[in-house]
């Protein structure tokens, strides 16, 4: 079987090396590249990020990629956004200052807050591994990168903020994390994104990756 080949989108943000590797490792031919040509040429197109969201989507702008990341969504592209990347893909973030994101998915990013609901201080960033839990209107993963997962398989996280989406529906997965719910993935039609770090996730995270070449829409 030949395997869809998976684009990273190389903006200067995020370890573009260990996500290479990932898909190198379940048989993908992986190019990482900035050339908004070689992006929509690609079926399978990866978002990764590590820091500031004004900083990230800057630097998209400044390397002219946000109208071919547009343009790949509404041709139907496969889309994965990690970690920050998934934060991205929401219409706008208050971390450091207010900034427009992609627009891909509505709602917004906010800081995971210090205290939890019972104001009793929480740890932030919140790092480590948490389990996976469906969200309430996705009581079954089949038909989804998760389709292959079960409930309570814990994935590696590093994070200070999260994503609040604006439709429910699109709240894939959650974990639970200082007592209250943050959302650990997104999906809506062939945008789908990850909280968490899934090529830091061992067998677990390699199994969604795994899904992704093989199965996206």
């Amino acid at each position: 079987m030949n395997l869809p080949s998976v684009t990273i989108i190389d903006y200067g943000v995020g370890n573009l090396l260990s996500i290479q590797r990932a898909f190198e490792h379940l048989g993908a031919t992986v190019q990482v590249s900035s050339d908004p040509k070689v992006i929509l040429k690609s079926k399978r197109i990866v978002l990764p990020g590590v820091g500031a969201f004004p900083n990230a989507i800057k630097a998209l702008r400044k390397l002219n990629l946000i109208p071919a990341i547009h343009e790949a969504a509404s041709n139907r592209k496969s889309i994965l956004g990690l970690c920050l990347g998934m934060q991205l893909l929401f219409d706008e973030s208050n971390e450091f200052e207010t900034s427009s994101g992609l627009g891909l998915i509505p709602g917004k990013v906010i800081p995971i807050p210090a205290t939890d609901s019972f104001t009793n201080p929480r740890k932030v960033p919140h790092i480590g591994w948490n389990s996976l839990a469906p969200s309430e209107n996705h009581k079954s993963w089949q038909g989804t990168l998760l389709s292959r997962n079960k409930p309570g398989e814990s994935v590696y996280f590093l994070h200070s903020y999260m994503v609040l989406p604006t439709n429910q529906h699109h709240r894939l997965a959650e974990t639970s994390y200082g007592g209250d719910k943050v959302v650990a993935a997104v999906a809506k039609d062939n945008i789908i994104g990850f909280q968490f770090h899934p090529e830091k996730s061992g067998t677990v995270g390699l199994r969604i990756l795994d899904t992704f070449i093989r199965e996206a829409k």
